[in-house]
């Protein structure tokens, strides 16, 4: 593991992930671009919506994290990995958080919860059903993902922030790869992490906080209903990582799933997106995002 990939290498693996269909967007759906949800520093947090050709009321909000790096790429970039999604009438938002180095993991956490709110606060706008809303992401998008789905609010009433008002709650998730346990992580990360220099600023918060970020210690009966997908000979983040946030689902009578991906280590080949990660996070979508009968 000397020549782990920094960065860059970090960066465009997250954005490659769900990559199970072309990368041309051809004519291509309609695209609303840079959507500012937030701002910090003076600087805008942003995200895309892409519509599908026929919108069937449902959501899923792409985390763009890798070592909580948020990069940005022009959306129609970002169209072959939504494909599966859009043909199945899923909306889809490509979520960028403030990014390492400048920003911490529980800043991150709370942008992409912000940008949960703020599709609440306008779902009509985008055309989706705030309660049809899922999550998913690879590595710190995974834990991002896993964020989300175990720590989900009904929103502060009284807040001065309009945003904060609204839920932060999910429908579903999936989750690649995802570290669930931060613990330690700031003081005295694993060994195969300490040697990538590029994870330490993202990781150089407070370690009173490791908790706070550790989705493992906020599972409960109202976490989304989490599909995980991790390969077995993974050095970055081990497979105990989604074993162990299995378990706890279960026994919080959660709603879950554990795909293990035989021989993949961090990240999937073109292969097994294609036969298994792939399919295995369309099904979830849409069997835990579907319309629910008017009674």
């Amino acid at each position: 593991m000397r020549n782990l990939p920094e960065r860059g290498l970090i960066v465009g693996l997250m954005l490659s992930l769900l990559m199970v269909g072309t990368l041309r967007a051809e004519d291509g759906p309609r695209i609303d671009a840079d959507v500012v949800y937030g701002h910090k520093d003076g600087m805008a947090l942003t995200f895309d919506v892409i519509h599908p050709a026929a919108p069937n009321g449902s959501g899923v909000l792409y985390m763009v994290s890798g070592g909580w790096y948020s990069g940005w790429t022009p959306p129609r970039n970002m169209v072959g990995m939504a494909r599966p999604m859009l043909d199945a009438g899923i909306t889809v938002f490509i979520v960028r958080h403030g990014s390492a180095p400048r920003y911490t993991v529980p800043e991150a956490i709370d942008d992409v919860r912000r940008a949960v709110r703020v599709v609440h606060m306008r779902a009509k706008e985008y055309g989706v059903d705030a309660d049809r809303l899922g999550v998913t992401g690879g590595s710190a998008g995974g834990h991002l993902t896993c964020m989300l789905a175990t720590t989900g609010d009904d929103g502060a009433p009284d807040a001065k922030d309009e945003v904060l008002r609204f839920p932060s709650r999910i429908a579903a998730a999936v989750a690649l790869f995802p570290p669930t346990d931060l613990r330690g992580w700031t003081t005295n990360p694993p060994e195969v992490i300490g040697k990538i220099p590029a994870l330490k600023p993202p990781l150089s918060f407070d370690a009173a906080k490791e908790a706070d970020c550790s989705p493992l210690l906020h599972v409960s009966a109202t976490t989304a209903p989490t599909l995980l997908i991790h390969g077995d000979k993974d050095p970055l983040v081990p497979l105990e990582h989604s074993n162990n946030l299995l378990a706890a689902l279960k026994a919080a009578k959660v709603d879950c799933k554990l795909i293990v991906v035989e021989g993949a280590g961090h990240g999937f080949n073109a292969e097994q997106n294609k036969e298994t990660v792939g399919p295995a996070l369309l099904d979830w979508f849409v069997a835990h995002l579907a319309a629910k009968e008017a009674k």
